[in-house]
């Protein structure tokens, strides 16, 4: 018969890169999360993994009865809260996952605050290089910028500029460009995430700006002086010196503050990468998303909206 264990198990291994990060989740070792996969594997008469000491590989059949196991995990997760008096409580588990730089400095606190008001419901934050499109093991995921094909419901949270910054001291040493064009004479520090071309950088002028230019548009196959996967390292290097960076305003905003860093080419746009919660459907969606989105939603708004 099977064990809510063994759904826990299959719903894991589905998740987990490795047979060790696996073991990790669940609490036990390597060799015993070996053990319980042969022995689920024998009552099931099938193979669910194909797995080495590098990489865990799921089968067709594995992936068929990870898949169940974890809706019926929600389920069961589920029924408290079903069977529960209506009385505002939010009960069962919240899995939300989020971008590092964002999630670290903006998203955490709040879910401090979230889960503080809802003391009854338990909240997973996983933060991760590129949460979406990944994670297949959570209920909502933070997003930030361009969302290519999705079945999940995007629902904005905030906007985000994107912003050209340099430390005054590298202006000082190579000059302040004045157009996209004097990029290519500059050190750009660029930033690989999800999946972007890291030096094709998009500038648009709106029309009606301040200096009555028309509007106009330029694609620039940028100079890569340093290339890094994290913000917060590129951030740094353009702080030391080292280059131009392109960073979104939430995490430039205190360094202009400081004077550590300057907007560059303020009559030019870049693409925005606006900040949305991911959530799998409009339909059935338990109390907890939707406190979960109102909340994150209200927190996040800007300030006079």
């Amino acid at each position: 018969m099977i064990q809510i264990d063994d759904l826990r198990l299959a719903a894991t291994l589905a998740a987990s890169p490795s047979l060790s990060a696996a073991a990790r989740a669940l609490n036990v070792t390597p060799p015993a999360l070996s053990m319980r996969l042969r022995k689920l594997e024998a009552g099931l008469g099938m193979v669910l993994a194909l797995r080495d000491a590098r990489q865990l590989r799921l089968t067709p059949e594995g992936e068929n009865f990870a898949r169940e196991a974890a809706a019926l995990l929600k389920q069961i997760e589920d029924l408290p809260a079903r069977f529960r008096i209506d009385d505002g409580r939010l009960t069962g588990v919240l899995r939300l996952a989020a971008p590092f730089g964002y999630g670290r400095c903006r998203i955490a606190p709040l879910i401090g605050q979230f889960s503080q008001a809802h003391p009854e419901l338990q909240v997973h934050l996983t933060l991760g290089e590129a949460p979406w499109p990944e994670r297949n093991d959570v209920d909502a995921i933070v997003h930030i910028g361009r969302l290519r094909d999705s079945s999940w419901v995007a629902h904005k949270l905030a906007s985000n500029e994107r912003w050209l910054c340099a430390s005054p001291a590298y202006l000082d040493r190579h000059g302040v460009p004045s157009t996209p064009q004097d990029l290519l004479r500059h050190r750009c520090i660029c930033i690989r995430e999800n999946d972007e071309d890291a030096t094709l950088w998009h500038f648009h002028r709106p029309a009606g700006d301040p200096s009555g230019r028309p509007a106009a548009r330029e694609t620039l196959r940028v100079p890569q002086a340093l290339l890094t996967n994290d913000g917060t390292v590129a951030r740094g290097w353009a702080e030391q010196g080292l280059g131009l960076v392109l960073r979104s305003e939430w995490d430039v905003a205190e360094a202009m503050a400081r004077g550590t860093l300057v907007r560059l080419l303020p009559d030019w746009r870049l693409d925005s990468a606006d900040v949305v919660l991911l959530l799998p459907s409009r339909k059935g969606r338990p109390a907890r998303l939707q406190a979960l989105l109102a909340f994150l939603t209200q927190a996040l708004r800007p300030e006079g909206n």
